[in-house]
């Protein structure tokens, strides 16, 4: 087993190799999809890496994979749900297929002949029967106070009522599966051509992992998902190809 809390100037397949059967709680990633962007010329070995997850995974274990497709001569490749559905193939469960919406539109594409990208896909894959879920409750409702009404259709069309019919509706809610979260632009906070905002991946590692748990990014980039795991008191392990990234990552990990 690895040391903890290190980022390794290795490719993740390799790396993965060196972890023990079943020993992550979370990964959270982002791979180099589809050449969208510039990532120092790397790229990486897709099925062997989720093979590798799998192996290292934990039952119940929870993988937030985030991704989009290029469009070429004029068609979405669909590398993403290829990507989901080959998770799905070696044992993954699709979990929930969650969106990060942007407010603005910051995809490269024509806009003459498309509407304006402003979203990639996050799914979230599981290990069988998910073991931990801490949901989120920040949802405004507008009718907080107010007794709840209303019901629910059965399969066969019927109706019922809601199981808490009468109770007062709380001021908060739980989020839904639609994330919209600004992207990092800062130039003095950006360190990568795809940097997470530390938001994103906060709010992640809070959803789906305890404390004390260990956290894995095999494309840990500029090391946000190290900055997150050790404000929240999470262990981590990364991997990144790129040493320019792996010296960015440690001297993040250093200032804080």
């Amino acid at each position: 087993m690895l040391e903890l809390n290190r980022i390794y100037n290795v490719d993740c397949v390799n790396g993965m190799k060196s972890l023990s059967d079943e020993c992550i709680d979370l990964t959270i990633t982002s791979p180099p999809y589809d050449n969208l962007r510039d990532y120092n010329g790397y790229s990486f070995d897709f099925e062997n890496t989720a093979k590798e997850l799998y192996r290292v995974s934990k039952p119940g274990a929870t993988i937030v994979w985030i991704v989009n497709d290029a469009t070429i001569e004029g068609s979405e490749t669909g590398t993403s749900f290829k990507q989901a559905l080959y998770f799905k193939k070696i044992g993954f469960n699709i979990h929930d297929t969650m969106i990060w919406e942007k407010p603005t539109f910051t995809a490269t594409g024509a806009l003459r002949t498309r509407y304006g990208q402003v979203f990639e896909y996050m799914f979230i894959f599981t290990k069988g029967k998910i073991k931990t879920f801490n949901p989120i409750k920040d949802r405004k409702n507008k009718r907080a106070g107010e007794p709840i009404h209303g019901t629910v259709r059965q399969k066969d069309g019927s109706f019922r009522s809601v199981s808490a019919i009468g109770k007062p509706v709380a001021e908060y809610g739980q989020r839904f599966n639609i994330w919209q979260i600004s992207p990092e632009k800062s130039s003095k906070n950006r360190f990568h051509p795809a940097q997470f905002p530390i938001s994103l991946i906060n709010d992640r590692v809070i959803s789906w992992s305890n404390e004390n748990d260990l956290v894995l990014d095999p494309f840990m980039g500029s090391g946000t998902t190290a900055l997150v795991c050790k404000s929240l008191n999470r262990s981590f392990i990364g991997f990144e190809i790129s040493e320019e990234y792996c010296k960015i990552a440690e001297a993040r990990l250093n200032e804080h």
